[in-house]
């Protein structure tokens, strides 16, 4: 158990036998708050507190947000290309790269089918999306699905779960270095698109990997498929204007979009100020596990990137549209209580997320190979700023 568990319940015990000096009751171990009890709620009273509008999925509202998206995008790069001019060029970057991240997140909703009803829109949708961007649509569909069904659970969760600490200390320098280095964690996505995290094998663009059930082989293969068209138009337009111009225009905003997607997730699931516990066995239950991700504030981007700050009741409810989330979580916070974690304010830019990303680094780096309760612990080799892995 944690050292930070150990305090919790000792607090606890101490409160169970104090009285107040003014005369007040004896405070019991349930008015000290553990983050990692059983809540006294159930996802169903939840969903009743949450307006049954939050639910309904507007296709052509969906797609203005698609529109305002790809506009934006044609704007971006036809005016850096007018301007031309050196300062522009790191400007358009950012900008261009928050957009794909955007993008993203829409394709995101079609694979959640919370973008609309129809089945066939969402697939036509999210593969046009996640394709432009380079990524496998089917492929990390899947993957999340899996992430979302199993959030909080220390083996079965697929995204930015914690390594064991037996799995830990066989890693060699060079992956704890990509893990917990920055700026190596921000650069992650495509190396798990490829290979998944340390300690899990399968790759997201073949359809025989141990990511997918034989049924969705086919679905694999064409996400695959699209993204190999992407990759060929690039290639080509690279032929065509020049590969300077084909960086400059696409993959430099690629590899900012890469690094808001690395942020974004790892920041939802790790550096609360209040220790997030993680599940395995009996301990864990969907609810549970829902309940240890956070909302962050990113300031004047929570609009932009269509409001995926509200990852909380998002975890709960994966088919609310993003439009509706910020409505919903106001709601849910009623239910939730003390087991909703209020994010830190932001000014209009997120600046203080990289103190938390950075100090997470430092010190989330393992948890216990036993116990169905665990909570992140820290190798004190690696919590300085240079690694020193001794045998």
């Amino acid at each position: 158990m944690a050292v930070w568990e150990d305090e919790v319940r000792a607090k606890a015990a101490t409160l169970t036998t104090t009285a107040m000096t003014d005369g007040t009751k004896t405070k019991n171990l349930e008015e000290v708050f553990d983050p990692a009890g059983k809540p006294p709620f159930g996802i169903g009273e939840i969903r009743n507190a949450i307006p049954k509008h939050c639910f309904v999925k507007d296709s052509w509202r969906s797609m203005s947000y698609v529109l305002r998206d790809l506009v934006a995008v044609v704007f971006l790069a036809a005016t850096v290309m007018y301007f031309d001019r050196w300062f522009a060029w790191p400007l358009y970057w950012v900008a261009q790269g928050t957009i794909f991240w955007a993008i993203f997140v829409l394709g995101h909703d079609c694979g959640h089918g919370s973008f609309s009803d129809s089945k066939m829109l969402n697939s036509v949708v999210g593969h046009t999306l996640h394709s432009f961007i380079l990524v496998p649509y089917d492929g990390w569909r899947i993957s999340h699905r899996t992430h979302h069904q199993n959030h909080g659970h220390v083996e079965n969760d697929e995204s930015w779960h914690p390594t064991p600490e037996s799995l830990y200390k066989a890693l060699p320098e060079s992956t704890l270095k990509l893990k917990f280095k920055l700026p190596f964690p921000l650069f992650a996505y495509p190396v798990y698109l490829l290979w998944r995290s340390p300690g899990k094998s399968g790759s997201h663009f073949h359809p025989y990997s141990k990511l997918f059930a034989p049924n969705e082989r086919l679905e694999v293969l064409f996400s695959t498929f699209c993204w190999a068209v992407m990759a060929t138009l690039l290639a080509v337009a690279s032929m065509v204007f020049g590969p300077i111009v084909i960086l400059k225009l696409y993959f430099l905003p690629l590899w900012v979009f890469i690094v808001w997607l690395d942020l974004v997730t790892y920041l939802h699931h790790h550096g609360h100020q209040q220790k997030l516990p993680w599940y395995r066995g009996k301990e864990w239950s969907y609810l549970r596990g829902a309940l240890t991700t956070v909302d962050r504030d990113y300031g004047l981007f929570n609009n932009i990137h269509h409001n995926i700050e509200t990852h909380v009741v998002h975890h709960l409810f994966p088919q609310i549209p993003h439009y509706n989330l910020v409505e919903a979580t106001k709601a849910a916070k009623n239910v939730l209580g003390k087991y909703y974690r209020e994010p830190e304010k932001s000014g209009p830019l997120p600046i203080h997320l990289y103190n938390v990303l950075e100090k997470s680094l430092r010190n989330d780096h393992f948890v216990s190979d036993d116990g169905d309760i665990v909570y992140y612990q820290t190798d004190p080799l690696y919590s300085a700023t240079t690694i020193t892995k001794q045998d």
